[in-house]
């Protein structure tokens, strides 16, 4: 993905370590807030990213007679429309294109249940870009846009770091976190981001680590017990990494093993002593990733910190054949796992304090490919669920939907984005506890564009 910098082999070394059960985290440093701790209540967010881009344009569908003609007429012709009457409707409180009709696609029933419950909005057409853009902006190329659209490794890279060219070593939620760590978290010791997904540099701050853990099992290293003999050869392998090799990358990957060492032991302890939850959640890739952070959320009290950032993932939307039958697959995982979440966070008591969201590369084109696929396009749809979102809307101005119209960068319809992801971050970030003084230097791009905060939570 670009220059191969000491950060990154650091960075690896620490996700072959989390293979074996152990976490990744360097300690904070900066000055602690006194009064923080004792005031601010708990929040967290939890990113769900969707590898491969997802095709927005079958997720939520115009149900008003024009536009889902409209829409009919066009993807019909490459096999990709779904029928009106598999769609389940919404009703969006702010019209967009000149209707509140909507419909979800037919394999999110659980996500149709949170939008009108007003657990759930959604984001229309955000995207990462530098400043607003026309399509005559972008066909004259008189201002500047995101190097290497419809790039999966570039725009995978956009959406988690917010920087839009070069080779970024940051991620936003790292940038947040090293924010929050010394003004909310205090000194303790437990990184602030955990990602169950392995490793990812929307994670990555200047001071801030992730832990990783894969969901299911026992953070920890493995082979090890509370025998005379496992001791005393836990007790070497510390030695060991307290040496001074004179080599500076291998003192910086012993260092990260130690914090890691250490951090595996807190939460280990903690989850021992968690209980177990009512709330049943899906035996799918995604839903054991999501059952580990609402475990991780059980017991937070003991790990003592009040923000708390989670990573998630689920792969496989790069439909450029087969669509229909992928999309149906992957949404019948994701939408009853994030529900199931959802219902944790009710079980706990903390729906008012979660905040779960998705990325995703980019959406793909409103006309149909060969195959019954899609190609990569740029700005999406997506959606955030809690009980703190002001939900049951659609936030955002949908892209017209017309191929080669003002919202389309050629003939395809490739939306460019109408909102942009520092906007979208930024708004979860000011929730989350992110001084509005700070947030340029989380979001670079956020100075230009006139709204910093989109309101949905």
């Amino acid at each position: 993905m670009g220059r191969y910098t000491r950060r990154d082999f650091i960075r690896q070394g620490c996700c072959a370590a989390a293979a074996l059960g152990v976490a990744t985290s360097f300690r904070s440093f900066g000055l602690i807030n006194a009064l923080a701790q004792g005031t601010s209540p708990f929040q967290s967010l939890v990113c769900i990213f969707l590898f491969g881009g997802n095709d927005a344009n079958n997720m939520l569908v115009p149900n008003d007679t024009t536009g889902y003609t409209n829409y009919n007429t066009i993807r019909n012709g490459g096999g990709l429309a779904l029928t009106q009457a598999s769609l389940l409707p919404i009703t969006a409180k702010t019209a967009q294109n000149g209707s509140t009709l909507f419909g979800l696609h037919p394999n999110l029933g659980e996500m149709q249940a949170l939008f009108n419950s007003g657990n759930m909005a959604l984001m229309a057409n955000v995207g990462p870009l530098v400043q607003p853009l026309t399509r005559a902006q972008y066909i004259n190329k008189s201002l500047t846009i995101p190097s290497n659209l419809f790039s999966h490794s570039d725009q995978q890279a956009q959406w988690q770091t917010s920087e839009l060219d070069g080779f970024p070593t940051t991620g936003w939620a790292g940038r947040v976190a090293d924010v929050v760590q010394p003004l909310i978290n205090g000194n303790t010791p437990f990184p602030p981001i955990t990602s169950v997904a392995g490793s990812a540099i929307f994670c990555t701050g200047q001071q801030t680590q992730p832990y990783a853990i894969i969901p299911g099992t026992t953070p920890g290293l493995m082979g090890f017990d509370s025998s005379a003999p496992s001791t005393a050869r836990l007790a070497q392998l510390q030695q060991l990494l307290t040496l001074d090799t004179g080599a500076s990358m291998i003192q910086a990957a012993s260092s990260i093993t130690q914090n890691s060492l250490a951090d595996s032991a807190v939460l280990s302890s903690a989850l021992a002593a968690g209980g177990t939850l009512a709330t049943p959640f899906p035996t799918t890739n995604i839903g054991g990733q999501l059952l580990q952070v609402a475990k991780i959320l059980q017991v937070r009290s003991a790990l003592g910190l009040k923000r708390q950032i989670f990573f998630c993932s689920l792969g496989g939307f790069d439909t450029h054949s087969d669509q229909i039958a992928t999309q149906q697959n992957l949404y019948s995982q994701l939408s009853p796992a994030v529900n199931a979440f959802y219902q944790a966070t009710k079980e706990l008591g903390i729906d008012q304090q979660v905040t779960t969201f998705t990325m995703s590369d980019f959406s793909r084109t409103f006309q149909p490919a060969t195959d019954g696929g899609t190609d990569h396009a740029w700005g999406g749809i997506q959606m955030i669920v809690g009980g703190a979102v002001k939900g049951g809307d659609i936030y955002g101005t949908l892209p017209v939907f017309t191929l080669g119209g003002p919202n389309d960068v050629g003939s395809n319809g490739r939306w460019i984005p109408t909102t942009a992801l520092d906007q979208y971050g930024a708004t979860l970030a000011s929730w989350f506890g992110v001084p509005t003084a700070n947030l340029a230097g989380v979001f670079p791009n956020l100075g230009n564009f006139t709204t910093k905060n989109l309101g949905f939570v």
